[in-house]
């Protein structure tokens, strides 16, 4: 039809602030047209916006099931938005398409062969590595506080109420580190990284 115009882009924002009399009395819709590259100004009589997605009503249900976090609009989180922007901090649980946030098709279809091809390195092994960093708790030391309970992202360490201490599942232990950061007594203690290790790297450190 006549005067109707595509503009393929991100918008910014819509205002009522004219810096032009063409402006004066319109709405103004502040985009950046991505494919020219170039900030534009629209007036506009009216501003039509699009329905807004959200997640599914059981989304916080099945995170707690695979044990993967949710951002506030209750989307599924990537472990790292950069570094790893499919992975969760489930090792072999992987994001694709709207479940992590609303999408067009083209980056849902990238995504969806991201996590493919990132299920066929866990499934075309025959055995897994696991962390060698991991940590373990001594429990005559262990006072039963479960903060490393509370703290932990990946579910490793669990309360045996039996014997009012914590464990650790070192299958899911990624040593971060930050359940013995949390330890009161000092009853966590990582791989490779102990006190007396510590020690003697700052004394090699020393002699130079």
């Amino acid at each position: 039809e006549e005067n109707v115009r595509f503009v393929r882009g991100k918008a910014a924002r819509v205002t009522d602030v004219t810096v032009s009399p063409e402006e004066e009395g319109k709405l103004i819709v502040e985009v950046e047209d991505t494919l020219s590259n170039q900030f534009m100004r629209l007036p506009v009589d009216m501003v039509v916006l699009a329905s807004a997605m959200e997640a599914q009503a059981d989304a916080g249900e099945v995170a707690r099931i695979l044990n993967i976090g949710v951002d506030k609009d209750n989307f599924f989180r990537e472990k790292h938005p950069k570094l790893e922007p499919l992975a969760t901090t489930t090792d072999g649980v992987f994001l694709a398409g709207a479940c992590q946030g609303p999408k067009d098709i083209p980056d849902t279809v990238a995504q969806a062969i991201g996590a493919a091809a990132e299920a066929l390195t866990i499934v075309g092994k025959e055995q897994l590595e696991l962390e060698a960093a991991t940590v373990y708790i001594n429990p005559y030391a262990c006072c039963g506080c479960q903060n490393c309970v509370r703290v932990c992202a990946y579910s490793a360490p669990s309360f045996d109420i039996e014997k009012n201490v914590s464990e650790i599942n070192e299958a899911l232990c990624k040593g971060c580190g930050l359940c013995a950061a949390s330890c009161p007594t000092g009853a966590i203690i990582a791989r490779h990284f102990t006190n007396d290790q510590f020690i003697g790297e700052m004394e090699g450190l020393m002699e130079y």
